[in-house]
């Protein structure tokens, strides 16, 4: 009798590729293959890849030839943006067996298992039809919390991006069959669910519903205790929508919002549907009904055009709001986007001086955050992992804690009083029932 195929995955970027992975991953494993951690043991390696930037890119090509290197008999499958939108460059790489698109990922599965055992191989499934399937998909890798696609596509087309040709249109599908897949989640134990997309905010598009009914929807399925929202554009973070999230007893206080610049001249050429003073005003909005929200925000540094009274015009507006937590991104050309035709290029040496400035400001608002919660109590989630000792989760606004580890407090909601750690980005908890 043979033994059974390995197979491992390997997924780069977003939420939204986790949960695609997981969900293709459980395919496998309902199919008869083993699913192992390294690629020296696998006998198809797949890899669910990002291209939200030039670096993005590099990384899927260098993990790719290290993949082949470590396991030249191994049978290599590339999906994801990457493949979506350069599969010939893909495709050429040695080693790379099979590309599939983003239209055809839910078939990747029947396209994997359809490779002949040895021999070369060059199978392209991508074409230049339109993205317009919804894949279904969360994710199971984690045993206390798991990743919801609720939503797919992007039709803003910022200047910079390339998100809305590798993802297609926005799209969903509906509100039941998002209910039944939270169930589903539910029925595994899981107790928090973060709702991912692309575009995560304009769900609705295809089933005519709305965001705000999807989360009062959702709010129903018993088993979930808690949901986060990973990321939603502040033209679309709605009043009734913060509103709901603040009343409800499972959304958390916990948002992820893109500012991107602060200056609204930036802001205007890079196709955003904002000002700095709405989404100022967004933020303001979520502090009067959350005063200990976390709020963490994307900004991109050195747009062309940008000036050194842009930029200041982003740090000082930054700094006002005072979030929890910056991400912060150098800008990176993409190759047929507006972006990549305009004039003023910022000089790389500048964009690195700009980030750091900003990541300086995030470790001091970071640190900020955490130390005005010293002594107070806060509901923990504990998860599974376990170092040197001791276990860790999140409350609910986010802080991450750590506590000596306790096997029956894994995957429950335990209060806790908050103190002072020794490592920036920790808390140590302190449980009080």
């Amino acid at each position: 009798m043979a033994s059974p195929r390995k197979v491992c995955f390997f997924t780069l970027g977003c939420k939204l590729n986790y949960s695609e992975s997981s969900t293709i991953a459980r395919q496998f494993e309902e199919g008869g293959f083993i699913r192992v951690s390294g690629s020296k043991e696998a006998d198809l390696c797949v890899i669910n890849t990002c291209s939200v930037t030039e670096h993005a890119d590099k990384k899927c090509r260098n993990l790719i030839r290290r993949l082949h290197r470590e396991n030249p008999n191994a049978r290599i499958v590339v999906t994801g943006c990457y493949a979506q939108l350069k599969p010939d460059e893909v495709a050429a790489m040695e080693g790379v067996d099979l590309v599939v698109g983003n239209n055809s990922k839910e078939d990747l599965y029947i396209q994997a298992i359809a490779l002949p055992d040895k021999g070369p191989t060059k199978i392209i499934h991508c074409g230049t039809d339109e993205i317009t399937r919804f894949f279904a998909a969360f994710s199971t890798g984690d045993r206390t919390r798991a990743f919801l696609k609720v939503q797919d596509g992007c039709d803003y087309k910022c200047a910079y991006c390339t998100i809305h040709n590798a993802r297609g249109a926005s799209r969903n599908i509906s509100i039941a069959s998002l209910m039944e897949e939270a169930r589903r989640i539910a029925a595994t134990g899981r107790k928090e669910i973060v709702l991912t997309g692309i575009n995560t905010g304009d769900f609705g598009k295809t089933t005519g519903e709305s965001f705000l009914t999807l989360l009062q929807r959702l709010h129903e399925v018993d088993g979930i205790e808690r949901y986060r929202i990973s990321s939603i554009e502040p033209n679309l973070l709605t009043d009734e929508v913060i509103d709901f999230c603040a009343a409800s007893s499972k959304f958390q206080p916990h948002y992820h919002i893109p500012l991107q610049s602060g200056s609204d001249r930036i802001l205007a050429r890079m196709g955003r549907r904002y000002t700095a003073s709405v989404f100022a005003d967004r933020i303001e909005s979520i502090r009067r009904r959350m005063p200990d929200a976390f709020i963490g925000i994307d900004v991109i540094v050195g747009f062309p055009g940008e000036s050194d009274e842009n930029f200041a015009e982003t740090y000082d507006l930054l700094e006002r709001l005072h979030p929890a937590y910056l991400h912060v991104f150098p800008f990176s050309e993409r190759n047929g986007t507006p972006a990549a035709t305009f004039p003023n290029k910022v000089k790389d040496c500048i964009k690195t001086l700009r980030a750091e400035s900003l990541n300086t400001l995030c470790r001091k608002l970071h640190t900020s955050f955490y130390e005005d919660h010293d002594g107070k109590t806060a509901l923990v989630l504990f998860e599974n992992a376990v170092k040197g000792g001791f276990m860790g989760g999140f409350t609910e606004n986010y802080i991450r804690v750590k506590t000596p580890y306790d096997r029956a407090r894994i995957n429950s909601i335990c209060r806790v009083e908050l103190h002072k750690g020794n490592n920036p980005g920790e808390m140590l908890a302190t449980i009080q029932d």
